[in-house]
């Protein structure tokens, strides 16, 4: 009997211990995901929270948002994030379950006859749960890092996603603005030629061009007006916004390109070791493995509960004593539960192994496309735009000198812009590129990530004329 009350003071000692942590686990996924995006996140639990991160908000959508600001709002106000966050409530949850000893059982019989009265009373104490406590509690601490990851990697992936949108939807308006000088140019062109054919001095075909580049330019014009609005309220979503929030005002332009692209040392070997998606693989394969080695334990007890009971029968004296209930292992000896972890494990470790394959292979994928879109972009700033800048010079001069007709100095004023507007979308694929570069390297998969093609020819996007 003494030996029974010292079990249960050492449970009741033991589950006294296990409790909930002040910041529920979200220091680490802070500090995990600054670490990657250069911002630091932070859990809404009260409306006192939820108040603070609103007023955070507004202050950020009173200037033009950059990239940064553009991260953090999207850290503070999109709410499927912080829904996401509640998986980390409920692995610190377990963790504490975990640490507690299980609420006895109490039991209580009556039986009656023939002026006989008999009471059976016992309270039962899972001793098995005590025995394999602290195993347990390894199991679930590993289960609440593993929470702590996944955090984590979607704060990565909003944050990823924010950016990537970001710099869409500056590109799309600032093409708007390329595509209206080309529809100008186009309008203009074609009511000269209308009215150079109404007095004899064009020909109906040449007229019929003119006209066929207006009716084109329109249409273009039309769809990047749209492309601009498709792509700010991909930013929107990104970033949480609605109602007043919705007036943002983004930059004129996209940042300039960097003087020279980024040269990442042991690019492999550092997602291996920062990527969020491998070692989330390796804590899910540890856990499992800690699972295994748990049910190895109790293959053979699988419950064992030990505990006081006393019997009492009218006219008789109180019999006290102990219960111990234990499951015979007559039919299943454990071989089916070891075997179900075992094979759990296996696929944990080969989980494990395709996860690091395949981070290998996409950084190596998206620093192939990173450096391809910063020679793109550099080759366009450097080397197409000002050449269609001296050709748009020349053309000047010639038609001062009356070598050149006004159509040839709007279609040379065409090609420009053209040249202009590719510019910007190779300036836009860079930083997507080096947002999915970053990823690569210490966040997620970049999945999603548009694959590198040829650049539009100039004849295409501006039409026939």
């Amino acid at each position: 009997m003494m030996r029974l009350t010292a079990a249960a003071a050492a449970a009741l000692v033991l589950a006294g211990c296990a409790s909930f942590s002040q910041d529920g686990g979200a220091g680490k996924v802070s500090e995990l995901t600054k670490e990657r995006t250069g911002q630091s996140v932070a859990f809404q639990r009260t409306e006192a929270d939820v108040d603070s991160a609103g007023a955070r908000v507004s202050e950020l959508l009173k200037q033009p948002l950059t990239p940064d600001n553009a991260v953090e709002t999207a850290l503070l106000n999109n709410r499927g994030l912080q829904a996401s966050f509640s998986e980390l409530g409920i692995a610190e949850a377990e963790l504490v379950r975990a640490g507690r000893l299980a609420n006895p059982t109490f039991s209580f019989g009556r039986l009656s006859g023939g002026g006989v009265t008999e009471i059976d009373r016992s309270v039962m104490f899972n001793l098995l749960g005590l025995l394999t406590m602290p195993v347990a509690s390894q199991v679930a601490q590993r289960q609440l890092e593993q929470a702590q990851y996944q955090a984590a990697f979607d704060a990565v992936g909003v944050a990823a996603e924010a950016r990537k949108a970001f710099f869409g939807a500056v590109a799309a308006q600032d093409l708007v603005k390329y595509y209206e000088q080309v529809k100008e140019a186009a309008d203009a062109s074609n009511e000269l030629a209308r009215r150079m054919q109404q007095a004899g001095n064009f020909n109906k075909l040449a007229q019929m061009r003119e006209q066929s580049f207006y009716a084109d330019a329109t249409a273009n014009l039309a769809r990047a007006r749209h492309q601009a609005v498709a792509e700010r309220e991909r930013l929107v979503r990104a970033l949480g916004l609605s109602g007043d929030q919705l007036a943002f005002k983004l930059p004129e332009r996209l940042p300039d390109l960097p003087k020279s692209p980024l040269e990442p040392k042991s690019a492999e070997q550092t997602a291996i070791e920062k990527r969020l998606d491998v070692l989330m693989a390796r804590r899910s394969a540890e856990a499992t493995a800690k699972s295994l080695g748990l049910t190895k334990a109790t293959r053979f007890i699988n419950v064992l509960e030990v505990g006081y009971a006393n019997k009492s029968q009218t006219g008789e004296p109180r019999q006290n004593g102990y219960e111990i209930e234990l499951e015979l292992p007559l039919f299943d000896f454990g071989s089916t539960r070891a075997a179900r972890a075992e094979a759990t494990y296996m696929q944990a470790v080969h989980r494990t192994a395709e996860v690091a394959v395949n981070a290998r292979s996409e950084v190596r994928e998206s620093y192939s496309a990173y450096r391809t879109a910063y020679d793109l972009a550099k080759h366009y700033r450097d080397e197409v735009v000002p050449l269609r800048k001296r050709i748009s010079d020349e053309n000047m001069l010639r038609y001062n000198g009356m070598l050149a007709s006004v159509f040839e100095l709007l279609a040379d004023a065409r090609d420009q812009v053209t040249s202009v507007t590719v510019a910007v979308e190779a300036l836009r694929d860079y930083w997507v590129a080096e947002t999915n570069l970053q990823s690569a390297l210490t966040g997620r998969s970049p999945s999603g990530a548009p694959a590198m093609g040829p650049a539009k020819s100039a004849s295409a996007e501006q039409g026939a004329h």
